[in-house]
């Protein structure tokens, strides 16, 4: 599977930005996907996941009931919604598929830079 992520750019702190993955390849609607950031000079780290039937959702703490993912499986495609952004969520945020637990994937796109200004 093939993933391309958008919908980066540069907030202020408390806005919103919506970030899109298209995903090509028939098996995408039988893996769990996620996202993972990685900020400058820091390690990546693990945003949120989804089921892929959409039945679970799984945060990390640091985004927990500011974010949320979701999928759409008819079009091949996921979507973080990102609210009440904060400076330390500037990073480059990966879509991800095949979740594995924490942030190991088998099949990375390459990221979008969200960047929050204070």
């Amino acid at each position: 599977v093939q993933l391309q992520a958008s919908g980066g750019g540069l907030v202020q702190a408390g806005g919103s930005l919506r970030l899109s993955c298209a995903a090509s390849g028939h098996t995408f609607n039988s893996y769990a996907v996620g996202w993972v950031r990685q900020a400058p000079g820091k390690e990546r780290e693990f945003v949120a996941a989804i089921w892929y039937n959409s039945e679970r959702t799984f945060y990390a703490d640091s985004v927990k009931g500011r974010f949320a993912i979701s999928r759409d499986n008819a079009k091949n495609a996921m979507y973080l919604e990102m609210n009440s952004l904060k400076p330390e969520d500037t990073a480059v945020y990966y879509c991800a598929a095949e979740w594995s637990g924490g942030e190991r994937f088998s099949y990375w796109g390459q990221g979008t830079l969200v960047t929050v200004s204070s």
